[in-house]
């Protein structure tokens, strides 16, 4: 069987080895996405199994899941800190001989802003992903959240950086997506990125930005499943 941009054994198997790395009394951050949600599956049988862990959702989606697997959640200002996150990406930089090896791009689900948060403060963040993620280099367009009031502004200062940035529509319904949060998504397409750290700086030194997809110096191992085991990178 098939899912938009890999196969589900492959985002099963990434899943399912990361949540591996959970152990009892952890605080996790439970990531967004699909294959993110294989690992939230194998944690609530885990947990049914007697596994005693809290988890800490990024989205609206992870929190519905973790409540389906029968996971215990709290929020970030109710615990010490977070032992391990697990989130997806859009894309992750494949390549040891590079100084942007795991840099990241994500917002394909416009809940970056949270994801980057939860990501940061856990003590390890591993990444899920299936192959066609892994690229040489960033290139797809980075999710920049802004404030309602600010998306004009930001749009013309990103075009001024050389970039193109589209304000994300919503599907089914009219206007613009809109995140957890009460904000806009501008998805800016700046070709492809040779320095991310460099960019990531910028974006987010723009007024009126909340956060941009651009995770640099984040990710500590992506786990990449494929259609007969997973591989492991650590970073």
């Amino acid at each position: 069987m098939k899912t938009e941009g890999g196969t589900a054994d492959a985002k099963r198997r990434a899943g399912e080895r990361a949540a591996e790395e959970v152990e009892d009394g952890f605080v996790v951050g439970l990531g967004t996405g699909s294959t993110t949600a294989y690992a939230i599956d194998a944690i609530g049988e885990a947990v049914a199994d007697g596994l005693e862990i809290r988890g800490v959702p990024t989205s609206f989606q992870s929190r519905r899941r973790a409540l389906e697997a029968d996971i215990p959640l709290t929020t970030l200002d109710a615990v010490d800190g977070v032992d391990l996150a697990i989130d997806g990406a859009d894309q992750v930089v494949d390549d040891p001989d590079s100084s942007a090896n795991g840099a990241l791009i994500k917002g394909g689900g416009a809940a970056h802003t949270r994801e980057k948060l939860v990501d940061a403060t856990a003590d390890r963040f591993v990444v899920v992903a299936d192959p066609s993620k892994l690229t040489d280099r960033l290139e797809r367009s980075v999710p920049v959240e802004v404030l309602p009031d600010a998306h004009t502004v930001v749009a013309e200062r990103i075009r001024t950086r050389g970039g193109e940035p589209t304000l994300r529509d919503a599907e089914r319904k009219d206007g613009p997506v809109v995140t957890d949060n009460g904000n806009l998504v501008l998805d800016c397409a700046f070709g492809p990125i040779s320095n991310p750290d460099d960019l990531a700086a910028w974006l987010s030194r723009l007024p009126g930005v909340v956060e941009h997809g651009l995770f640099v110096d984040l990710a500590d191992a992506t786990y990449v499943g494929t259609d007969s085991g997973v591989e492991r990178r650590t970073y």
